[in-house]
């Protein structure tokens, strides 16, 4: 290492990859505001509709080059842009033609998840790179390359590991092909008969009740799944079996060997920067810039949420972190002194030797942190855990127990009635379920982080710092002596992640605050908009079994019903078992019952005050108000039923439409026979689409109200869908798309007298066209 170091690249062209991702945009902001002499061409693929040029815009908006911005002015910005960078369009796995006369290339892209499939991980980390140095030896440059990687390529060892080429004998062209491979041979074996079945009996049995299509699709989603699990698993593994931790590290190091092979070690220069866990920027661009959640913080913000009561970690390992402005300062300062060509050079940009940071000390500052600041909970603020580092047998019989414990809270949530205390108690075990997930995964991906002893030799890294010019040595050296621990995670880190949690908190609630969450101001006046509504257990508390049971009180004599509540209660077990196979099937079974009523008597008994009465008394206040809402918006409301439409009468004045089913007659005598298949689950789906289009409705501002798992093939056509007293289905559904979920109580003030006000109306069947 020279005794003065260079610090400016001058007039150089920089080539530089994966200037979207953390490290790249920090990189990138240097190079515009320090190195004004350069020319950059940046590799970025287009995204959708986005070309490389539209995401470079969208890029220069964010906050770490607010202060560039800031100091330059927006006509200078513009000018630098368009005269100093150059997008080239293509990715790691397309590297277009390069500029041949390129001096400087900092190849920062790549996968950072621990734990992708492994095809994923090798075509980027290792693929990407070969790519890259092909291409640079097809452009006939001869660039000095910095090859940004990480410490923990050294995989699963002990000690002091030093700055220097990995000693190991993994052939990265072999292990590519095999990755390529275990892809073809798990997508084969996901389209096997047996493989397939297994797939579509667990669709049937959890989505057969939304329809056949619904069904094929949650196959189809499982089969996908499944290939992904086995990927993950497979790439887990073989890092595992040749010594690494992941195939993250695993694919890092291969990286490395073959930027070694194509271009260290065959007559050019490179010099490979490791940095160690990245986290929030100390000094530059500003105290805490952060994009995004990173290695460490996902550990961190779960303790704050209270969701790790304790963590299998070792208390004295040392959590090598490193600010991500100290690791762009060693990537330009590598830059601008290049290794002799055939020598490549090595630098870890870690704080474990020279500063270390112990796990406790960390957690004794997070913890400090969140005693301090605690995040809002469900029932108020989060009272954060005290952990005991428990050993890791202990630790994963406490967690295997949790496990056994939710398997048998939902076995017995299977036994109660499908009612409001079952939904709660059901809600609390999915909670409980999510939290022994969540450890378990940060527990698989964490463990070999907080569990490790490596020390990261930092020799090269110190030399090269101090051999930076005194005057700029604060600006743009990595000195990690002088960072101070507590003040760096209490004044610095952690508020950053703070203020990330408070805008993931406003975006979550932003998109889940739900359509009929009654906004302010009023609903958006629009007469292309439909509310459409379920009835049964959505606008009543009801089911079609209560309102025959209603109809049949007003119509029948005394002496008949015990023979008709008998033979209702016979004949239940065989209508709970087509409920559970097919909601239309149920619905054909149950409207049976209806064979033999004259028509006439029918409509006589609904009419009468005393099923009027039954319906009314289980109306929901909540839904009148929303249908109210609706109405005064100018959106066009249809009241929707698989059952008889004619059963929804008293409440039809309410509504612009109710379509429903018909009964076939013969002689003015109901014969048990549907004119039509019901409106349930995808039939419903295909009427609404039909419906909007006759009408011309625009469902992408439409609004739904359903409360059954089988709702959810005409619930999704809607831009603005609510479950109300959902079923488990519909509730852990509409919790992962963000929908709004609602609790609407039936009757109230005012009901009986609103319903009567409204008027009388004809309810329209589904062969029926509105006006």
């Amino acid at each position: 290492m020279p005794h003065s170091a260079k610090t400016d690249l001058g007039t150089a062209h920089v080539l530089l990859t994966g200037a979207t991702g953390f490290v790249g945009q920090a990189v990138l902001e240097r190079l515009l505001t320090d190195h004004p002499g350069t020319r950059v061409s940046l590799l970025v693929r287009g995204k959708g509709r986005q070309t490389g040029q539209d995401r470079l815009r969208q890029l220069l908006r964010k906050p770490v080059f607010r202060r560039w911005r800031e100091a330059v002015g927006a006509e200078e910005a513009e000018r630098v842009v368009r005269e100093r960078i150059t997008v080239l369009d293509g990715s790691m796995t397309a590297v277009p033609e390069l500029p041949s006369d390129l001096d400087v290339v900092i190849h920062s892209a790549s996968v950072v998840s621990f734990d992708p499939p492994v095809h994923e991980a090798f075509d980027t980390n290792v693929n990407g790179a070969v790519n890259l140095y092909e291409a640079l030896l097809a452009s006939g440059a001869d660039p000095h390359v910095v090859h940004v990687s990480t410490c923990y390529v050294g995989g699963l060892r002990r000690g002091v590991v030093p700055e220097a080429r990995l000693d190991h004998d993994v052939d990265w062209r072999t292990e590519w092909r095999s990755a390529t491979r275990a892809q073809e041979r798990t997508e084969l074996a996901s389209r096997e008969p047996a493989q397939l079945e297994r797939f579509m009996s667990r669709a049937r049995g959890s989505h057969g009740k939304q329809g056949p299509i619904a069904a094929a699709r949650a196959s189809e989603e499982a089969r996908r799944a499944w290939v992904r699990s086995q990927l993950v698993d497979a790439g887990r593994r073989r890092a595992q079996s040749l010594g690494w931790t992941d195939v993250y590290t695993l694919t890092k190091a291969l990286a490395e060997r073959a930027a070694e092979d194509l271009w260290g070690e065959a007559g050019h220069r490179l010099s490979v920067v490791r940095p160690a866990i990245i986290e929030s920027a100390l000094r530059h661009p500003f105290p805490g810039w952060i994009d995004g959640f990173k290695v460490a913080d996902p550990l961190i913000f779960a303790y704050g949420r209270g969701q790790l009561p304790d963590f299998p970690g070792l208390p004295d390992s040392i959590l090598d972190v490193i600010p991500v402005d100290f690791v762009v300062n060693a990537i330009l300062a590598a830059a601008a002194n290049p290794a002799p060509a055939d020598e490549p050079a090595y630098f870890h940009i870690a704080s474990g030797a020279s500063n270390p940071l112990p796990f406790h000390r960390m957690y004794d500052n997070v913890r400090a942190y969140y005693l301090r600041h605690p995040l809002p909970g469900d029932d108020g603020l989060v009272s954060v855990p005290t952990w005991k580092f428990a050993g890791e047998r202990t630790f994963n019989r406490r967690l295997a127990l949790a496990r056994r414990k939710a398997d048998l809270w939902d076995a017995g949530l299977r036994l109660l009635p499908n009612d409001e205390r079952r939904r709660t108690l059901a809600a609390r075990n999915a909670k409980l379920r999510a939290g022994i997930a969540t450890l378990g995964t940060f527990t698989d991906l964490y463990r070999a982080y907080v569990r490790t002893e490596i020390i990261f030799d930092d020799r090269n890294a110190r030399a090269l710092h101090h051999a930076l010019p005194a005057e700029v040595r604060e600006d743009r050296g990595f000195d990690v002596e002088r960072i101070d621990w507590e003040e760096y995670l209490q004044q610095v880190h952690l508020p950053s992640l703070g203020e990330l949690t408070a805008v993931h908190r406003r975006r979550k609630a932003a998109a889940a605050r739900p359509a009929g969450s009654r906004p302010k101001p009023a609903l958006p006046h629009r007469t292309d908009v439909l509310a459409v509504f379920d009835l049964e257990r959505t606008v009543v508390d009801s089911n079609i079994v209560e309102q025959y049971l209603w109809v049949r009180t007003s119509g029948f004599r005394k002496a008949a019903w015990p023979k008709e509540v008998a033979d209702l209660l016979a004949s239940l077990p065989g209508y709970l078992r087509a409920e559970r196979r097919d909601r239309g099937e149920f619905i054909r079974a149950f409207l049976r019952r209806y064979r033999g009523m004259p028509l006439a008597r029918l409509e006589e008994v609904v009419a009468r005050r005393g099923y009027a009465a039954a319906v009314l008394r289980h109306t929901s206040a909540d839904a009148l108000e929303r249908i109210r809402e609706h109405r005064a918006a100018g959106h066009r409301t249809v009241l929707v039923t698989g059952s008889i439409g004619l059963l929804a009468a008293p409440l039809a004045g309410l509504f612009d439409e109710v379509v429903g089913s018909t009964m076939h007659t013969k002689d003015g005598v109901l014969t048990g026979w549907l004119d039509k298949p019901p409106l349930v689950d995808e039939a419903r789906a295909a009427w609404l689409r039909r419906y909007a289009e006759e009408g011309g409705y625009d469902l992408a501002a439409s609004y739904g109200y359903g409360d059954s798992h089988c709702d959810l093939a005409w619930l999704s056509l809607l831009g603005r869908p609510s479950a109300i007293n959902p079923d488990a289905g519909l509730a852990r559904e509409s919790h992962r798309r963000h929908w709004g979920i609602h609790r609407w109580k039936r009757g109230g003030p005012g009901v009986l007298g609103e319903i009567t006000a409204a008027g009388p109306a004809t309810p329209a069947g589904t062969d029926e066209k509105s006006d």
